[in-house]
């Protein structure tokens, strides 16, 4: 019988991610009211933003109405407009949950969140029920759906009416047992980027992960007019954009300016148009160069975005855009250092090779070591952080570069007293081609994120760092 007065909730259950809702139902004398599906309240009380496209309608004449256990390769809302059923839900999805079993009775007062991979099924308790589905993706007539059978023994469903009294139809009656089921496979982490210092980091954060793709910027015609069809979107569940043009000063000239338009503004409105389509979440790697880095501050998230340059321009108009993207994380950064070519291993070589080298002394900031931020982005996503933006750079006191390169020439038993400090200015003025201006405060404040992941101070990290590679320098 249908409560009243129940306030909104959820409650978890024996599956991840399926979540029984109390929906509150106002009644008199005429009949009742109740708001089925209002997506503010619901976002609030912890429903996930599924974005449902689809409302399906299933009516049953008679008592003992049996349907399912469909797995389909979408999420759903389910509630009942009028009657009541006893449902049953099982784990289809492959791990260590695959085939657990959960039972409930849902009337227009109680309601499901089914997440995809999960089978559905319900029997009718009274005549003249309607089953409601609120789905986020579109049926397909030539698609192949799981199922589970009814009547599986190791399930042992406990249907209040006998199936063989039930109505079934003859494909669910026929439907495979458990154990001749193919786990669902879990959603795809698509990466994008793989072969640059944040993407080989990646890699090796992700490497216990058999759900993961990488991908170079080319391998994904992203301007294509058939992206939406290029790859099966609604498999994957993350897109990471490792992908960036950071060539600061050719961003200045006519040919890298395009260039850093089509890549980090252009190509990001394609995978943020992707992840509002198929429900993806987006992660965007961004830049302390969305700043002037005029402020005396370590640069909060929220602070206004003032870029100096095209590279800066083409940062901050990509992180707007990324934002729009409903499931999205923007990771601020600065001063990566990972695989490759990068500025501590070029301050290394030149204390090997005896060289003394003049360095800037009026831009500070933090070192990010690519490691730490590709864990960080894992971290992130698996505790399932609230969508939004974060700074990220290895944490301790900002350092000018002209400090950072002391510390490595100190680390590999040089003198630092061989590293000489000049203004930007100077360091710049017999540069034969344009230069970008640079922000002179690059440091981010990292108390938003910390709750999240570990921010190992980038002192630390660099004498790890050094410690690891300084056999290979040279």
């Amino acid at each position: 019988m249908t409560e009243f007065a129940k306030e909104l909730r959820a409650t978890p259950t024996a599956i991840p991610g399926l979540t029984l809702w109390d929906l509150p139902v106002h009644g008199d004398n005429r009949g009742w009211f109740k708001e089925n599906w209002q997506r503010e309240k619901m976002l609030a009380a912890g429903m996930p933003d599924f974005g449902p496209v689809q409302n399906n309608v299933s009516f049953n004449n008679e008592v003992g109405t049996t349907r399912g256990i469909h797995a389909e390769p979408w999420d759903k809302f389910v509630s009942v407009a009028t009657g009541r059923v006893f449902a049953a839900w099982v784990d289809l999805r492959q791990g260590p949950t695959f085939g657990t079993l959960v039972t409930s009775e849902l009337d227009p007062s109680r309601a499901v969140y089914v997440p995809r991979g999960v089978g559905n099924s319900f029997q009718t308790l009274e005549p003249n029920t309607a089953y409601t589905y609120l789905v986020n993706d579109h049926y397909s007539p030539n698609a192949t759906y799981s199922a589970v059978n009814l009547a599986d023994e190791t399930l042992a469903v406990d249907w209040p009416i006998p199936l063989q009294k039930a109505a079934l139809s003859s494909k669910d009656r026929n439907n495979p047992r458990l154990s001749h089921i193919e786990p669902i496979r879990a959603r795809k982490v698509l990466i994008l980027g793989a072969s640059g210092q944040l993407g080989l980091a990646l890699r090796k954060v992700y490497s216990d992960c058999p759900d993961v793709e990488f991908a170079n910027r080319t391998d994904i015609e992203l301007a294509s007019d058939r992206i939406n069809s290029i790859r099966p979107w609604r498999d994957y569940r993350v897109v990471i954009n490792a992908a960036a043009y950071t060539a600061v000063d050719a961003a200045e000239t006519p040919a890298g300016r395009k260039e850093a338009w089509a890549t980090n503004v252009t190509a990001v409105a394609a995978l943020a148009r992707l992840a509002r389509a198929f429900g993806l979440t987006l992660v965007h790697i961004s830049s302390d160069y969305v700043f002037d880095g005029n402020l005396p501050r370590p640069y909060r998230e929220d602070d206004a975005l003032c870029p100096l340059g095209v590279y800066g321009q083409t940062k901050a108009a990509g992180d707007e855009i990324a934002s729009t993207a409903h499931n999205h994380y923007i990771l601020r950064t600065s001063w990566v250092v990972g695989e490759g070519q990068n500025f501590v291993r070029t301050m290394l070589s030149l204390a090997e090779r005896g060289i003394d080298p003049s360095v800037v002394n009026d831009q500070h900031g933090r070192l990010t070591f690519a490691s730490d931020l590709a864990t960080a982005i894992r971290d992130l996503i698996d505790k399932c952080a609230p969508y939004g933006t974060y700074n990220f750079t290895g944490g301790g006191t900002p350092m000018s570069w002209e400090g950072i390169a002391r510390e490595v020439f100190a680390l590999a038993g040089h003198s630092p007293e061989r590293v000489t400090g000049v203004s930007t200015e100077d360091y710049f003025k017999s540069a034969s081609g344009p230069v970008a201006a640079r922000p002179r405060n690059s440091a981010l404040d990292l108390n938003k994120i910390e709750p999240f992941t570990d921010v190992p101070d980038h002192m630390d990290r660099l004498e790890q760092y050094i410690r690891a590679i300084k056999p290979q320098a040279g």
